[in-house]
């Protein structure tokens, strides 16, 4: 199976995340109530992993959170498998003062598999490398997402306004535009 595949590529860039895997799997969980309790404290950002989801729930196999660093590695692993990248856009985590882009990626044969690949970043500088040497349809969707969110895809071959003016100052989808 391509998702078994993919999720054991991917694994070589969280060895911290097998190791905790493993630890977890020989302690026993304790079911006592104050572990079952609902709390109401802020969640904190999802930490660097891969998680792999129910496709009929999300839509789809693999979501792989990795380091702005880790960016352009997980990408050659996707291409490498023979992926196709859907989409890239952003999401303002103004309360987390991070910007988050993800990337969809699927498969143009019969073996069902799409994975997601996040990374996060400081929304006062929000830069992550570009992935159009992997990927030379990424270029509009780096741009848009420029476009849209701010965010500078650093090494972009023309990163120029995509669908705004170009003098537009502005990025319209983060949370604390005002129109």
């Amino acid at each position: 199976m391509i998702v078994e595949k993919t999720k054991k590529a991917l694994d070589v860039l969280f060895p911290q995340q097998k190791a905790e895997q493993e630890a977890e799997d020989d302690t026993p969980v304790s079911t006592t109530p104050e572990n079952e309790a609902h709390e109401t404290k802020k969640e904190e950002p999802r930490p660097n992993g891969l998680i792999e989801r129910d496709y009929a729930v999300h839509g789809y196999h693999l979501d792989a959170q990795v380091a702005p660093e880790q960016l352009f590695s997980a990408i050659e692993i996707i291409d490498g498998l023979e992926f196709f990248l859907e989409s890239i856009t952003g999401v303002d985590w103004i309360e987390d003062d991070q910007m988050e882009i993800i990337y969809d990626f699927s498969r143009y044969d019969f073996d069902l598999c799409r994975v997601v690949i996040r990374t996060r970043v400081a929304r006062d500088t929000p830069v992550v490398p570009t992935i159009t040497p992997i990927y030379a349809g990424a270029n509009w969707h780096e741009r848009e997402t420029h476009d849209f969110f701010g965010i500078k895809f650093d090494g972009h071959p023309h990163l120029i306004p995509l669908l705004l003016p170009e003098d537009a100052d502005f990025h319209p989808l983060l949370k604390d535009f005002k129109a």
